[in-house]
């Protein structure tokens, strides 16, 4: 059966129906595109860091034997940033938030001030440093953290002049200065106040100059020995025993200056023995005792340039160095074997009277020695053959050694 009843139907529907049904569809209707919010775009700004580093780097000279060198140094100081303070400088230039701050970097840049070149003993040899001064170019560093801070750097590098010292080390090149000697002496199993002695009192030396021709005065350079001078009571030498007064164990300076001078080959002027031969000191006849103003050590600069004196103390290994530098002239300094004669036993030991001490108790505060006689020869030597014999003796006397005692004991009067 043909479906008839389908045809009819949609005939009943009418022609317009019929027509919509047999017409191609119309195309779809477009619905209004929304509308897309306008983006106006932000200038391009780059993140502000939070810190600034400021860096310089600024030619330090050494000498290496004869050869000058010119290696940088690299330093910086980091300042912490507010983003305020970064905004107030991007936009209108102002550091005012960073002042305070800059300023204090500054300060602390322009604080290393110059100083006369000192040596220093390496694995390879002496090594001449000086220490240059700094100074700022202050516009020209706050030119150089705001171009930073506008480019969003974390980092500026400043502009630091060089501040040369009176003696640089081109000065010390140009006079050739090498080192030519130096003295050592041992302050082993000494007591505080002794190496607390020993310390000032090197420390009053070191970095001194001695022009050609002059005489190195070593009272003179280290001054009023006195607790406000920042020396300590310690022993020292009076009549036949000891007593304790400030400076006691400043005779270890003297004598290792007097041993480096004598290396060096330089005239000895005034040198004074000790009245009995120290334990601190070792072999006789290379120490050198002094008590202002009746006895004081002094030695003469023959070379033809300046000479530089420095100290050294090693707490550690309780050993202190002094060691000389000049233009070396071709001296060669011969030290003879000590000669020793006259050789007398210690005799009974004395006693000294020590506040600290409590009834009773005895304490050994100096080493019996023998009384002997000693003799040092040394021969200096020049290129052409010119020469130098200096004799240098000691005498010594027989030394029983000191005991230390409470005060009121019978013993200390004897």
């Amino acid at each position: 059966m043909k479906p008839v009843v389908h045809v009819v139907s949609l005939l009943a529907l009418g022609g317009v129906v019929l027509g919509s049904l047999l017409a191609p569809p119309a195309p779809p209707r477009a619905e209004p595109n929304p509308p897309v919010p306008v983006q106006v775009a932000a200038a391009s700004r780059p993140a502000a860091p939070a810190t600034l580093t400021l860096r310089w780097s600024v030619p330090e000279p050494q000498l290496v034997g004869p050869q000058l060198q010119r290696p940088l140094l690299h330093r910086s100081v980091t300042l912490p940033l507010r983003a305020q303070d970064v905004m107030a400088a991007r936009q209108g230039g102002n550091l005012t938030g960073l002042r305070q701050a800059l300023d204090r970097a500054y300060a602390r840049i322009e604080a290393r001030v110059p100083r006369d070149i000192r040596f220093r003993r390496t694995a390879q040899g002496w090594v001449g440093e000086a220490v240059t001064g700094w100074t700022l170019d202050r516009r020209a560093a706050d030119g150089a953290v705001l171009d930073a801070l506008r480019a969003g750097q974390d980092g500026a590098r400043l502009p630091v002049k060089l501040r040369a010292p009176a003696r640089s080390v081109r000065w010390a090149q140009a006079q050739g200065l090498q080192h030519v000697a130096t003295g050592t002496s041992s302050f082993a199993g000494s007591p505080e106040f002794r190496v607390h002695n020993i310390r000032v009192g090197a420390a009053r030396l070191q970095g001194t100059w001695l022009a050609a021709g002059a005489t190195f005065n070593f009272n003179a350079l280290v001054g009023l020995v006195a607790a406000r001078t920042g020396f300590r009571p310690g022993y020292v030498v009076t009549g036949r025993t000891l007593a304790l007064e400030d400076g006691g164990g400043l005779c270890q300076v003297s004598t290792t200056v007097f041993r480096a001078a004598l290396r060096s080959g330089v005239p000895i002027t005034e040198r004074h023995a000790h009245s009995y031969q120290v334990g601190y000191y070792g072999d006789p006849g290379q120490d050198a005792a002094v008590y202002a103003p009746s006895k004081n050590l002094r030695w003469r600069n023959d070379f033809r340039s300046v000479v530089l004196v420095q100290t050294e103390w090693d707490v550690a290994r309780e050993q202190l160095s002094v060691h000389l530098f000049a233009r070396p002239d071709g001296r060669r300094v011969q030290l003879a074997p000590v000669q020793v004669s006259g050789v007398a036993a210690a005799p009974a030991p004395t006693y000294m009277v020590d506040p600290a001490m409590a009834p009773d108790e005895v304490r050994r505060v100096d080493m019996p020695a023998p009384g002997a006689q000693a003799k040092v020869v040394r021969q200096v030597l020049w290129p052409g053959g010119t020469r130098r014999t200096d004799v240098i003796r000691s005498s010594y006397r027989a030394w029983g050694g000191v005991f230390a005692v409470a005060p009121g004991d019978p013993r200390a009067r004897r």
